[in-house]
């Protein structure tokens, strides 16, 4: 199997990821996404008809059998309260999150 992310573009991959890997942490997920970018190739080396539908799974739903969509109604949560309870730092019925520092990518 040839590498198709090889060690230096993974490096790469990874500083722009903000990762923390080990050096065998970061071979083993090298090896893996290879693996999976050969799966893919697999699969996209399989000829298809032209016309193929589009299915989200392998049992045909056609739309003469398919349940209408529902309609998307908004319903609000008979107690907001409950959620913001849950947090960990709220302040005047909001959530408090940390704020994430953002480093300039070069």
């Amino acid at each position: 199997m040839t590498d198709r992310i090889d060690p230096q573009t993974f490096a790469h991959l990874v500083d722009l990821a903000a990762l923390e890997l080990d050096e065998q942490q970061a071979e083993y997920l090298r090896r893996e996404l290879n693996a999976q970018l050969s799966a893919i190739h697999e699969l996209e080396a399989i000829p298809l008809e032209d016309d193929l539908p589009i299915t989200s799974h392998g049992v045909p739903y056609p739309p003469q059998i398919s349940q209408p969509p529902r309609a998307d109604e908004w319903q609000p949560y008979p107690d907001p309260q409950e959620i913001i309870a849950q947090a960990p730092e709220s302040e005047a019925g909001y959530v408090v999150v940390p704020d994430i520092p953002h480093t300039t990518l070069e």
